[in-house]
């Protein structure tokens, strides 16, 4: 139970420290939407997800009222398309058409994303697979609230060459796409390696197929609280500031518990995960950058950001596994440029490189996430990075991704807007020797010696 020295600490949380819960995500299993017809299945899509998340806005809602905590995003997330519309889906067309149902059921029922218009690619695609992810440049263009990721290699399978290269030329389509939209369609569309099934963030959220048929999960958000506590203990030892963390990291996760518990009961879905992560908004103030400035360096990016941030990262976990029994998903620190003030200045400023970027993703929580990059970026050298990224995720058995948008139009030193929670982003430099002898390898880069352990 939460005691009232508890509540106090939150409401101060929320009011000054920019506390919130950033998602409630509903997971929903379409696996028995699937029919050989197109038009049923696009009917049974709607009517699953607007039957079982009808009241989820409202709901969410109704806690935040009465319990005074933000919730600032509603989702939904659902079974890798791929594996829901193999039998009616013959044509990439198809699939559009699959995405605009679960576009009028996002919009019907009110929430901001709905996650799982996705492929599960880790070791090979089906001829399903390969057709939904052609179809995610027009689907993404044509829809408003849809979200799109792809598996393309985990540590137990390796790394799916084929879709690395295909996931290169798609994210690539997509910007031209959308390119009347400073080439938005790609902060919708992440790349993955080790996906968990039970993320609630998007862009990369799917239900599992270890799901049950509805879940609700939680995502925390915490920056802003946890940069406060550090200014309390400046100049302190390690292992006061390890504690600090630790202990904020555990305050914020009981906040999660608490509206996961109460959404689980108020819709009769069961309980999934809290996923706690430092994920920043452009506010002043809820910034993961700011945070490693607290810790000691003059800009993220600086000498010593890499551990740092792997302090960070682990001491948030260790913290939230203490909280709840319950934590999953991604849990850890984020660091999306376009999303975090802090991260934006240290670009401008020449602080923060794309490789010290991919140097820090090998102990946050994700990888390289909503990264503007210029125009004329090559296909290739897309599927050279996301190839990095995968490599990082299969050696260190952690998920990684990649979140990269090639804006066209733009080059280096133009700024990019995106509004909202997706922020602003400086087009940043990316490396320009070439990779394509290597991406347009058949194949797949094998599994890890270490990932051997039945």
């Amino acid at each position: 139970m939460i005691n009232i020295y508890e509540v106090l600490e939150t409401n101060k949380m929320i009011e000054q420290e920019n506390l919130d819960v950033r998602t409630i995500t509903m997971g929903i299993n379409l696996l028995d939407c699937a029919d050989s017809d197109l038009e049923r299945l696009c009917d049974k899509v709607y009517d699953k997800i607007t039957r079982l998340a009808k009241d989820l806005v409202k709901t969410g809602e109704d806690i935040s009222r009465e319990y005074g905590i933000p919730i600032v995003n509603k989702r939904v997330s659902v079974t890798p398309v791929a594996m829901v519309g193999g039998a009616a889906c013959h044509t990439p067309e198809d699939y559009v058409k699959v995405a605009h149902a679960l576009d009028r059921a996002a919009r019907e029922i009110g929430i901001n994303f709905l996650g799982g218009y996705s492929a599960v690619v880790s070791k090979g695609m089906t001829r399903s697979d390969e057709l939904l992810i052609r179809s995610i440049p027009q689907a993404l263009a044509e829809t408003e609230r849809i979200c799109s990721s792809v598996n393309v290699g985990s540590t137990k399978t390796g790394i799916n060459m084929d879709a690395v290269r295909l996931m290169g030329e798609t994210i690539l389509r997509t910007a031209e796409y959308t390119k009347e939209q400073d080439s938005l369609g790609c902060a919708k569309l992440v790349v993955l390696c080790n996906a968990p099934d039970d993320n609630p963030f998007m862009a990369g959220a799917f239900h599992g197929v270890s799901e049950a048929d509805a879940i609700i999960n939680v995502g925390v958000s915490g920056p802003g609280v946890v940069k406060y506590a550090l200014e309390q203990i400046r100049g302190a030892s390690f292992e006061v500031l390890c504690e600090t963390i630790k202990r904020t990291a555990f305050k914020i996760t009981r906040v999660g518990q608490l509206v996961a518990q109460e959404a689980s009961r108020r819709l009769g879905v069961p309980f999934g995960i809290i996923d706690l992560s430092l994920a920043p908004t452009p506010a002043v103030g809820d910034s993961v950058a700011e945070i490693l400035e607290e810790i000691g360096l003059e800009r993220a990016g600086a000498p010593g950001t890499t551990a740092a941030l792997a302090l960070l990262n682990d001491q948030v976990k260790k913290g939230g596994v203490m909280a709840s029994s319950y934590v999953g998903g991604l849990s850890g620190a984020f660091i999306p440029v376009s999303e975090d003030q802090g991260m934006i200045e240290a670009v401008e400023c020449g602080a923060l490189t794309l490789e010290k970027l991919e140097a820090m993703t090998c102990v946050c929580s994700v990888g390289l996430d909503m990264i503007a990059v210029p125009g004329d970026t090559s296909a290739a050298t897309l599927s050279g990075i996301i190839a990095d990224e995968a490599a990082i995720g299969m050696v260190n058995q952690k998920t990684t991704a990649v979140r990269i948008i090639p804006v066209i139009g733009k080059t280096v030193g133009d700024t990019v807007e995106f509004g909202g929670l997706l922020g602003h982003a400086p087009v940043m430099p990316v490396n320009t020797f070439d990779c394509t002898a290597f991406v347009n390898r058949t194949g797949r880069i094998p599994a890890p010696i270490h990932s051997f352990k039945n």
